[in-house]
């Protein structure tokens, strides 16, 4: 049985979430990708899980044509050349490092954050805006799907314990090591996690603030529970060290 998650959040947005662990399974932390459908009937997809046979039949259940295939951060490139060998025509949208990374494949990126100039574009901005990290050290991206008041990251939120992640998992405790500390918006450790890697404060003031202009209500992220809820809050409270 697969252990991937497939979740339908809103008529237009689906996840895809998985187990996925560091440190020899002490940190579990969850993957998870997304799909929207936008108002063109094309998928615009965040690709960091596998794509299964199930994952493939609800892509296909979208009834959209995928058009677009996105890295989240320089850390979440893993499964892209899975996915573009079964969507060949997408746009694969990158970030700082990924081609370097990615150059021995047979396909290459048809852009990446970082590298293009910044006011480039990629087809998909009218819907959903993009924020460069480029401060970040893991080179994340946010984005925001302005019809669903849906923001999206990869590692600039974590929502630790990975529950849903995990809920189809053989090994089931989605719970860190308790010598680990709390990596959610509210807590402690993941704000001066976010502090200690954002490698240029002012780069990161910048763009915290920016998605915090943004109106969502929702925070999909690729580690741990989606935000479903008090999504701003959880924004300002992870990101209040830069937000002052």
């Amino acid at each position: 049985m697969s252990e991937i998650v497939i979740r339908q959040l809103t008529p237009e947005i689906t996840t895809f979430s998985k187990p996925f662990s560091k440190f020899l399974g002490l940190l579990p932390m969850g993957g998870r990708s997304t799909a929207i459908k936008l108002s063109d009937d094309t998928l615009w997809v965040i690709a960091s899980t596998p794509l299964t046979r199930g994952t493939k039949d609800a892509i296909d259940d979208m009834n959209a044509t995928v058009v677009y295939i996105v890295a989240a951060s320089a850390d979440h490139h893993f499964y892209l050349t899975e996915w573009h060998k079964a969507y060949p025509e997408a746009k694969v949208i990158g970030v700082q490092g990924l081609p370097e990374k990615k150059k021995g494949e047979d396909w290459q990126f048809t852009g990446s954050y970082g590298v293009d100039p910044a006011d480039a574009t990629y087809g998909f901005e009218d819907e959903i805006k993009a924020i460069y990290f480029s401060g970040f050290s893991k080179k994340d991206v946010a984005w925001f799907h302005v019809a669903s008041k849906t923001l999206l990251v990869a590692d600039l939120i974590f929502n630790l314990p990975a529950t849903e992640q995990y809920s189809k998992s053989d090994s089931p405790n989605a719970k860190p090591a308790f010598f680990f500390p709390k990596f959610e918006p509210y807590s402690d450790g993941f704000k001066k996690f976010l502090w200690a890697e954002g490698k240029d404060k002012s780069e990161m003031k910048r763009d915290a603030k920016a998605v915090a202009e943004w109106d969502f209500e929702r925070i999909i992220m690729c580690h741990g529970d989606v935000i479903e809820k008090d999504a701003k809050k959880a924004w300002e409270s992870a990101f209040s060290r830069y937000l002052v």
